[in-house]
Parts: structure tokens; sequence; C-alpha cells
């Protein structure tokens, strides 16, 4: 329990401070309405859970022993959303509006959630650094079970809460008009997150 208590107390205001997947779901959110927002959080939530799974299997010992490695999906996670913002920075009003509901059919929110976690390697570190730190060849195998099962539960809620607010009818009434800029928005974020990812890839991982 102190382990769980240790971790959780860490990583709770981690996933709440604003980044890629913050962003992801407040976009999904406001331009496709809740259903496709709750799929963003779903697709965000089971990458976690995902990673904090690789890191209690060895991640962490991985991206320390392959520096190659962690700096390689640094710069492939950076490069991914910088693409994504310069995408949508650079979509015209008319085009976000006609295609939307194109864009809904092809634009999976589930995968859109899951590949903008997948590619942050912000994600990698805290569970290699954090999450694999804590653990030992002596910790029952409930408790690693608990820390995923908590991590996937924590993300969830925090993001469906995140995604019902910034679909609810009175912020799309306050924004309907602006759709556009709020994709923009979102795109000017994904690039500043995306070039500091860039930027920090030259300093080492560390456990």
């Amino acid at each position: 329990m102190l382990t769980l208590i240790g971790v959780f107390a860490i990583f709770i205001p981690a996933l709440i401070l604003p980044g890629p997947d913050f962003v992801a779901v407040v976009r999904a959110s406001m331009t496709g309405g809740t259903l496709s927002g709750l799929k963003t959080t779903l697709g965000v939530s089971l990458c976690l859970g995902l990673y904090a799974t690789l890191s209690l299997l060895g991640l962490s010992a991985l991206l320390m022993e392959f520096q190659w490695l962690a700096w390689a999906i640094r710069v492939l996670g950076g490069c991914y959303l910088i693409y994504l913002g310069i995408r949508l920075v650079f979509a015209r009003p008319e085009q976000l509006a006609a295609s939307h509901a194109e864009a809904s059919r092809m634009n999976n929110p589930f995968i859109f959630g899951f590949l903008v976690t997948l590619t942050n390697p912000k994600a990698i570190v805290l569970f290699a650094s954090i999450f694999a730190a804590s653990v030992t060849g002596e910790t029952p195998a409930w408790v690693l079970a608990a820390m995923v099962g908590l991590v996937v539960a924590s993300a969830f809620v925090w993001y469906s809460l995140v995604s019902l607010f910034m679909s609810s009818q009175l912020v799309l009434r306050r924004f309907a008009d602006a759709r556009h800029r709020v994709e923009r928005a979102a795109g000017v974020c994904f690039v500043a997150i995306g070039g500091r990812i860039l930027a920090d890839s030259r300093n080492p991982v560390t456990a």
C-alpha cells in the first residue's frame, strides 16, 4: 500500500498537468462532441495502462541500456506531435466544417487518443523512471496489477470529466462559431509540445 500511495502521489499531479493527452481530449470533445471525447479518453487511458505494464516488465532497464532507443522515441514522438499540430494550424475553416463528418468516420477518436499518448515520450519517461523504480523482486503480483488498473481508472476518470465539461452545452454554445480556432489552438499546443520534446531529446534518459 505504501508503494501504491507513493507512486500515485507523483502520477496523479503529472496526469492532471496539461500535456498532449489533455489537448487531444479537449480538441476531440469540442469538435466531435461527448462521444468523440470519451473515445479519445479511452484510447489515452489504455495506452497509459500499456506503458505502465511495459515499465513494470523492464522498460526502464531497456531505455537505460539503449540510450539511442530512448532518443529515437523522443524524436519520433516530437515529430508526430508537430505533424499533427501543423495539419490543424493550416487547415482552413471551410475545410474543417466540410470534412468534419468524413473526418469523424476516417479518424477514429480512440486511435487518435491512443497514438497521441503512444508518441508522448514524457509518458514513457514517467513510467520508466517512477513506476519501474518503485518495484522490486518482492513486490506482490496484486500490487503490480493494482498499479496498472489504477493508472487506467484514474486516467479515464480525469479525462472523462474533462471531456464532459468541454463538450457540455454551455461550453459548446460559447464556442459554437469558433471550431476552427479551437483546432488551431490545439495545433499550436501540439507544435509547442513537440518542439519542447525535440529540444529535450538532447538530454539523456535517467531512471
